[in-house]
């Protein structure tokens, strides 16, 4: 019993120790820097009047059309980098859940044998005379315990659940960008299906061109260049159908890899059919740091790497380990579980690092770098995403002036073209000016046709820009 006094008032003596030690904590707790966000950081003179913000809008609300969100939702259902994504975060939790187990102590019992003999040749064996063996057999449990004194287990549990919310972060990011990729993709296939329209309309307009050119040359009043001249815009067109053919399928081969599908056509409705909000509320630019999931993955990996940091920095300071160890143990099994074979021992102290070859001062100083890195990566992610609000809303504001002004291009072209065909009837102007006109109006129409998807992705970039499409 007086043992076992003793063996308790010594274990009672350590853990005092370390809870009169671990009042001198140095961990720090993280602050954001002030200098992360700038009110200033969208270049536009649309200044928001409140904290709401279109990111905070589901895209179900955003893209309308019932086809496109269909497509959206098989996609978030099916792509194949949103399950990468969330095996990275099922292996991120498992992380963060040993982390904190490490403040458990650990355990291990297992039955052990031993056998041994000593030299004849040695001053021991020479004293004995005579070779003996000894049979040892033993079951012993040992367990350990390090007190967190400085913050060096809460640091690095810290550390791995920034690194589990970077990876959810990073999850939320796969899933915005899906959702702007499939939507992109959509109104692209409508452009372009639009577009193949226009060709297709315009080669049957440049082959009657064409024959109307042959009975002019018969007639006498155009040549055989204006009829290769005509020819030449109908193969031209052609042409073009052929190459919007093949940009449409593989337009539909990309969009069918983003919902983790085999390669066939896409079901879509029309280019004039859709219908996307005439304004979006920008927000305060503060609100990035809470809707664009890859601004939070980089604030993560900057809590990551300040906690990391905490924790090299408590590595500096003595570290106190309990340890103890008991069991049954006899050089007899009949007698293994006598209580005269009971054994235990209980050893606590303290280990203050003084010469390690500079591993320490040097982790941490990595540490440091490190910490300083990940701060230079998150301010660049807000600057860019500041530029990419900036870009967007700046394409998507003057895109209906510039349709206006394609539209009346357009109808000054085809005008031109009319008139220059009647000219040519009477023999008063070079068949040559039809053939610019015609051209040129072409031209316009597909650049129309451009402007209306530029604006559709305008859109849908400020929309993702904002930090919309992963709630």
């Amino acid at each position: 019993m007086k043992n076992l006094s003793i063996i308790i008032k010594g274990t009672a003596f350590s853990v005092l120790t370390a809870i009169a030690i671990s009042s001198c904590h140095v961990r720090k707790e993280y602050e954001r820097p002030a200098t992360a966000v700038d009110e200033k950081l969208f270049r536009t003179d649309m200044l928001p009047q409140d904290s709401t913000s279109t990111a905070n809008v589901s895209w179900k609300e955003i893209f309308t059309d019932p086809i496109l969100q269909k497509h959206i939702s098989k996609g978030l259902e099916n792509n194949l980098d949103i399950r990468i994504a969330l095996q990275n975060i099922n292996s991120a939790e498992a992380y963060l859940r040993q982390s904190k187990a490490a403040y458990q102590p650990t355990l291990t019992v297992g039955p052990g044998y031993t056998f041994q003999t000593q030299s004849l040749n040695t001053q021991f064996g020479q004293i004995i005379g005579e070779r003996r063996y000894v049979n040892q057999f033993d079951i012993t449990g040992s367990i350990a315990w390090e007190a967190d004194l400085w913050g060096r287990l809460k640091a690095q549990e810290k550390a791995q659940l920034a690194t589990y919310l970077g990876n959810v972060a990073a999850h939320q990011a796969v899933k915005s960008d899906l959702v702007s990729s499939i939507a992109s993709g959509y109104y692209q296939l409508l452009t372009l299906d639009d577009q193949k329209k226009i060709i297709q309309e315009t080669i049957k307009v440049r082959e009657n061109n064409l024959e109307t050119t042959k009975a002019l040359k018969l007639a006498g009043t155009l040549t055989e260049v204006a009829v290769q001249q005509s020819e030449a815009l109908v193969y031209n067109a052609q042409a073009l159908l052929i190459d919007i053919e093949t940009q449409i399928q593989q337009l539909e081969n990309t969009m069918n890899l983003l919902m983790g599908e085999s390669s066939k056509a896409i079901e879509r409705s029309t280019l004039d059919s859709q219908t996307l909000p005439e304004s979006f509320a920008l927000g305060y630019p503060a609100n990035l740091l809470a809707n664009r999931p890859d601004v939070m993955q980089a604030e993560y990996n900057l809590i990551n790497a300040f906690e990391l940091t905490n924790s090299a920095k408590a590595q500096f300071y003595p570290t106190l380990r309990l340890t103890g160890s008991g069991g049954v143990q006899s050089v007899d099994i009949d007698h293994l579980f006598s209580v005269n074979s009971l054994f235990a021992s209980v050893i606590g102290g303290l280990a203050q690092p003084i010469l390690n070859r500079r591993q320490i001062r040097t982790n941490y100083e990595v540490s440091l770098a490190n910490k300083e890195t990940a701060y230079l990566n998150f301010r660049k992610t807000v600057l860019t995403a500041g530029k990419e609000v900036s870009d967007a809303i700046r394409v998507f504001s003057v895109q209906d002036s510039f349709i206006d002004l394609k539209t009346k291009e357009l109808n000054a072209y085809k005008k031109s073209v009319d008139y220059s065909q009647e000219l040519v009837n009477y023999g008063m102007a070079n068949y040559l000016e039809v053939l610019n006109a015609n051209v040129n109006a072409l031209n316009a129409e597909l650049n129309i046709s451009n402007a209306q998807y530029s604006k559709m992705k305008a859109a849908v970039d400020l929309y993702k820009a904002l930090g919309g499409g992963w709630k």
